[in-house]
């Protein structure tokens, strides 16, 4: 296997798996509505690591020096996002998550893929990371792309283990645990999104 694609796995695995909103989206919606909710949470932020991961990689500065000078309204809309999650969170029910329709994967997905991309300092996070560890920007594209690849890789890696490990205890908990759940990650959640705010004042 090539250095490039087990360096980026392993970049992915550990910038994924501190457990942020991302983290507590994900749990919370494997615990109401199953295995593919919450790994479709976690793939959406992955998408988005390896996004800013090929921007980082390819040494794309035109967009990266953009995407920053935009940080003001990207985490502004980012902040309000996770707001209106958290309150949802807070405010929904055990029986209404358990009776009602499961979301569309592709819902949960854009909704973190979402949450990610208005965070661009995950830019500077790669590019300090990528620099820490010997990867320079370069003209092999190759080179570039399996690290990329890997990072997606890792991060996906992360997702499969924490919506996995989370799913396997989701029958054993009941309804008033569940609501516990809820109002704890409601909580959580909008904590992210005041620190967002204190981010841009």
């Amino acid at each position: 296997m090539d250095t490039a694609l087990i360096k980026g796995i392993i970049i992915g695995f550990s910038i994924a798996a501190p457990v942020g909103a991302i983290g507590v989206l994900c749990i919370r919606r494997t615990l109401a509505y199953g295995w593919e909710c919450g790994f479709f949470s976690g793939l959406g932020a992955a998408t988005a690591d390896a996004i800013y991961g090929s921007i980082a990689a390819l040494g794309i500065t035109v967009i990266s020096d953009f995407l920053i000078k935009q940080v003001f309204w990207l985490q502004f809309i980012g902040g309000i996002f996770l707001l209106y999650l958290g309150i949802k969170t807070f405010l929904s029910k055990p029986r209404e998550d358990h009776n009602s329709e499961v979301p569309k994967v592709t819902n949960v997905y854009v909704s973190t893929l979402f949450l990610t991309i208005t965070n661009p300092m995950t830019i500077v996070s790669f590019t300090g990371i990528f620099a820490g560890v010997g990867i320079a920007s370069t003209n092999n594209y190759k080179h570039s792309m399996l690290l990329v690849l890997g990072v997606f890789l890792g991060s996906v890696l992360w997702w499969v283990i924490l919506s996995t490990s989370i799913s396997i205890f989701r029958n054993k908990i009941g309804f008033r645990i569940l609501n516990l759940i809820n109002k704890i990650s409601g909580i959580i959640i909008i904590v992210f999104a005041m620190v967002c705010f204190t981010k841009i004042i």
